[in-house]
């Protein structure tokens, strides 16, 4: 049995996972990572979801996997190591038609090398397109017009993603994924879709209306960053033995825990703030080395 696993997660309502600081006009961003600025969401966030999750379903198991509770935290450690989510395809709109999941190749690397740290199936690197230059936008099926992605014109053409559509289509857990990828994936170059990245994401202002008079309480109007549904993250797992000082689990048991007794039945999984409201459904996916 494999003791690592990718969950790919796909958003089906808008995350917000915030980063717990204004930026700019924003006063509500998401979390980003420091050196690319692209949209994550922290390994902490994450784990803090699935045990809540654990929580919910009243798991006999959560202190073996997740550890205990803060009060008891010297007892013992948790045995499962989450990682960020991290991100993978981008929706972004387009002027000429659907919206396009952008990815670039710098992000497919880096899945690439995080499935083969833990040993399971990615990509290989010489099968990603090499994108000519920035003003280029490559597709899997040949349209010969131009692409607008928000207010960028980009010229098309066409490249082979073969091997590629098949893994990202994995990690969607749509019987249609590879159908709909052939149709609206579009690979750009890192520095397009850095500023994507940074500014193709929904802002949307929210105001706070007073009960008597129905108008708009005095300043409490904000702003809030969010990822757009059919985002597509994925996150690393990786299991070890229990370090419980009584009774032994094994790290292919503590996988098993979440990948199949969370997941097995109803794969889905809410990250981030405003669940009240209905944000941070992801659908769930789970792929287990040997897979």
């Amino acid at each position: 049995m494999s003791t690592t696993a990718l969950i790919g997660l796909l958003a089906e309502t808008s995350i917000h996972a915030g980063a717990g600081q204004s930026g700019g006009v924003i006063d509500l961003p998401i979390q980003r990572e420091a050196h690319t600025a692209w949209p994550v969401i922290y390994g902490s966030a994450v784990k803090g979801a699935l045990r809540a999750l654990a929580e919910e379903r009243q798991a006999p198991w959560l202190k073996v996997v997740f550890g205990p509770e803060t009060n008891n935290a010297s007892d013992h450690a948790g045995a499962l190591l989450v990682g960020d989510a991290r991100l993978l395809l981008l929706p972004v709109r387009s002027l000429t038609g659907h919206f396009k999941w952008v990815t670039c190749p710098a992000l497919l690397q880096r899945f690439t090398a995080d499935a083969a740290r833990l040993g399971l199936d990615g990509l290989d690197s010489a099968t990603i397109p090499k994108v000519p230059n920035h003003q280029t936008v490559l597709l899997p099926e040949p349209t010969g017009d131009a692409l607008y992605l928000e207010e960028f014109r980009l010229r098309t053409q066409p490249a082979d993603f073969t091997a590629i559509i098949p893994v990202l289509a994995r990690l969607m857990g749509r019987p249609d994924a590879e159908t709909a990828l052939r149709k609206q994936l579009a690979l750009v170059d890192d520095d397009r879709f850095n500023h994507l990245a940074q500014f193709a994401t929904p802002v949307n202002a929210h105001v706070c209306i007073d009960n008597r008079t129905k108008t708009v309480k005095p300043g409490a109007l904000w702003y809030e960053e969010s990822l757009p549904p059919d985002t597509l993250l994925y996150v690393t797992l990786h299991a070890l033995r229990t370090r419980q000082k009584e009774g032994t689990t094994s790290a292919e048991d503590i996988l098993a825990h979440v990948t199949d007794d969370l997941f097995g039945q109803r794969p889905y999984l809410q990250l981030g703030g405003n669940e009240t409201v209905g944000m941070g459904w992801c659908k769930v996916s789970v792929q287990r080395g040997g897979d």
